[in-house]
């Protein structure tokens, strides 16, 4: 469970591009400033691997990291709102679709939600995209340190409730805070077990 090494490998603006190997990949996605990077930086704590933003948008291509050299965290653009083209966006989503219904490394996606908000309609659309096409996904809510304890359930509830009228079974879901570490341990464990399994 313990992170020895994390080191960014390359950028690519298209699946074709990406590291040419059989690594294992984790896809970790969301709306635009959701803080995928920032999840990302908590997990491997580096403060700097995966470059930050207040600026949504910040992340354009299929970023991948290196991990213990035996896995790859991969940082998708931020679906949603961002300070840029509708044209730009569309093309952040097709590449970042393709590469989802295509790579053959993928072992599972990563949905982040922001807790502190309402559910989200495009946050509902993507999640159901992955499921019609039969892809593994896990939730991870985000900004646990932004609300009340006593909010985190009742905003978990809203969202899977808002799920359950297209899903029969919620996916797993990891509630985290990158500010505090919230969830660090629980995820880290939950991919080294996946992938240590891939391996038998």
């Amino acid at each position: 469970m313990k992170i020895t090494e994390a080191k960014f490998v390359k950028s690519s603006p298209r699946l074709e591009e990406c590291p040419n190997t059989n690594l294992p990949e984790y896809v970790f996605l969301g709306r635009s400033n959701v803080g995928k990077s920032s999840l990302i930086n908590m997990l491997v704590e580096r403060n700097k691997l995966s470059k930050t933003s207040s600026i949504p948008g910040k992340t354009q291509l299929i970023n991948h990291f290196i991990i213990n050299k035996k896995l790859f965290f991969v940082d998708l653009p931020g679906y949603g709102w961002a300070k840029t083209s509708k044209s730009n966006r569309e093309s952040w989503d097709n590449m970042t679709k393709k590469y989802l219904l295509n790579s053959d490394k993928l072992v599972l996606i990563f949905i982040l939600i922001d807790i502190r908000i309402k559910p989200q309609e495009i946050d509902i659309k993507y999640l159901n995209f992955i499921g019609k096409n039969n892809l593994p996904v896990n939730i991870i809510f985000t900004k646990a340190d932004k609300i009340k304890k006593s909010q985190i359930d009742k905003r978990i509830n809203e969202f899977t409730s808002s799920l359950s009228k297209y899903w029969s079974s919620i996916p797993n879901y990891f509630i985290s805070s990158s500010l505090n570490k919230t969830g660090r341990n629980e995820i880290l464990k939950y991919i080294f077990e996946i992938n240590e399994n891939l391996n038998k």
